[in-house]
């Protein structure tokens, strides 16, 4: 029986044979021709990547994942389209080293992949960039406080971060936000996926998140960073507000005046023209303005844009400059004490914030040193920098400085003296906090009459100017009469 068996699976071995060996070169043929394909897609990307990128080996790493160059951090830029969970397609592009993370990235984030491609460099991408990604201080305090709130409901940080990718729904934002997933799925710290996109968040943050990491108090530190950016977003609020009204003002009238002067006034020049009379002093001038204004209004335009840019251009880059019109606002009145307010409150603020995370004072001012935006401030820091190195005490480089007031730095001394200087920074912020808001309510209810005033002014020298030469003309006239 068990020969009969054997010689039975024998012959149908022997007659299956055909087949099993059809099918193992069929199976041999879709490999080949999978194996070619894909040989296919690498050259034809290689072809369509080394227009964008310096070599055709850094061309071939964006493929393969493989970097040819000792940094292994260097990152690539690849154009995707997905489908999302709802099958709403999704056109973005992502930072990686080759195609193959895209991919997987894009399909562990609950993606379909459709597409992903390098991203080729030229004047239509530059157009195409997305606009927005800067992170203002309201929007950072509100990622912060949900942030903190995933974190303490139980939620992981990269599964937290993900939500706040998913809820976003600009471009530029949500590549953040899926750039710091990027980063945290691979094992990076949270303080080192925020500090590799690049100039997006604040130096100050991101210090403050990598102290949290070592504490392991990460929640905490979010919610107190998220109430420090809601008092810079609260005090630039009032700041816009103070200053939108004259503004709009300011604007109206200088287009009042301008109306006037090229469309009003010059109907009334012919008609003084023909009656031979003369004018008095300030309807001639009135009437050269129009004339100049009228003749070379492209002109006017062009060097009040010219100076603007000019302007901001050389305040942004030019640190002289920059720190001389600091230094002339700073000591403007009214306007000088709101700058000053809000400096001091501002960097007294932050030096509390890294004081109460247990931050070296050496290490707060060169935190401090990039955090400030003013040049005056700045030279005081690193004077403090200089003083502390030396064995001196902080309150030294504040003594007497036209920039602090006194009563900012007797709470430092008495801050220093008592190892409370935390605590007596906070009161300090506080403090000019207040002062800085009764400020900018005073100028804000001195600035609207000011400019309603100015506007009656501009408006009513000109209407002056032309009603003078009609009562003389009709006074003419009745003598004659």
């Amino acid at each position: 029986m068990n020969i009969f068996i054997k010689v039975y699976h024998i012959v149908k071995d022997i007659i299956l044979f055909p087949k099993t060996i059809a099918r193992e070169l069929e199976k041999k043929r879709i490999k080949d021709e999978i194996r070619k394909e894909k040989e296919a897609r690498q050259e034809r990307l290689l072809r369509e990547t080394v227009g964008s990128v310096s070599n055709i080996e850094q061309a071939q790493a964006m493929i393969d994942g493989t970097d040819t160059k000792e940094d292994k951090s260097n990152l690539f830029t690849f154009n995707y389209v997905a489908k999302d969970e709802r099958g709403k397609i999704v056109k973005s592009s992502f930072d990686a080293k080759s195609i193959s993370e895209v991919e997987n990235f894009l399909k562990n984030e609950g993606y379909e992949v459709v597409k992903v491609e390098p991203k080729k460099d030229n004047f239509l991408s530059a157009l195409s960039k997305p606009i927005g990604g800067k992170i203002k201080s309201g929007e950072i305090s509100f990622m912060l406080t949900q942030l903190s709130t995933y974190l303490k409901a139980g939620i992981p940080l990269v599964d937290s971060v993900r939500i706040l990718a998913k809820q976003e729904e600009r471009p530029a934002k949500k590549q953040i936000y899926e750039k710091i997933v990027y980063d945290l799925v691979a094992g990076e710290k949270l303080s080192t996926a925020l500090e590799n996109q690049k100039d997006t968040f604040p130096r100050l943050l991101i210090n403050m998140v990598k102290t949290s990491e070592l504490t392991g108090d990460l929640p905490s530190t979010l919610d107190e960073m998220s109430e420090y950016y809601t008092e810079i977003y609260q005090t630039k609020r009032q700041m816009i507000s103070a200053l939108t009204y004259p503004i709009v003002v300011l604007v109206v009238a200088f287009a009042v005046i301008i109306f006037c002067l090229v469309w009003v006034v010059p109907s009334f020049v012919k008609m003084y023209a023909e009656t031979e009379s003369s004018l008095p002093a300030i309807t001639v001038f009135t009437m050269n303005m129009s004339s100049f204004f009228s003749h070379h209004y492209i002109t006017v335009i062009a060097v009040i844009a010219i100076i603007i840019i000019g302007f901001i251009t050389a305040y942004q880059n030019i640190k002289g400059f920059r720190r001389t019109v600091q230094r002339i606002a700073m000591k403007t009145p009214v306007i000088g004490k709101i700058i000053i307010y809000s400096e001091v409150s501002m960097f007294t603020r932050t030096f509390a914030q890294l004081l109460n995370h247990s931050v070296q004072i050496t290490d707060s001012m060169a935190v401090l040193s990039k955090v400030s935006t003013n040049e005056i401030y700045k030279e005081i820091i690193g004077d403090t920098l200089e003083t502390l190195s030396k064995g001196g005490k902080i309150s030294e480089s504040f003594h007497g400085h036209w920039a602090f007031p006194v009563v900012a730095y007797e709470m430092l001394v008495t801050g220093e003296s008592t190892g409370k200087l935390g605590e007596m920074m906070e009161k300090v912020a506080e403090h000019y906090s207040n002062l800085h808001k009764n400020a900018i309510s005073t100028v804000k209810s001195l600035l609207e009459p000011a400019t309603i005033i100015l506007l009656a002014f501009g408006v009513g020298f000109i209407l002056l100017s032309i009603v003078i030469p009609m009562f003389d003309i009709y006074g003419a006239v009745g003598s004659i009469g």
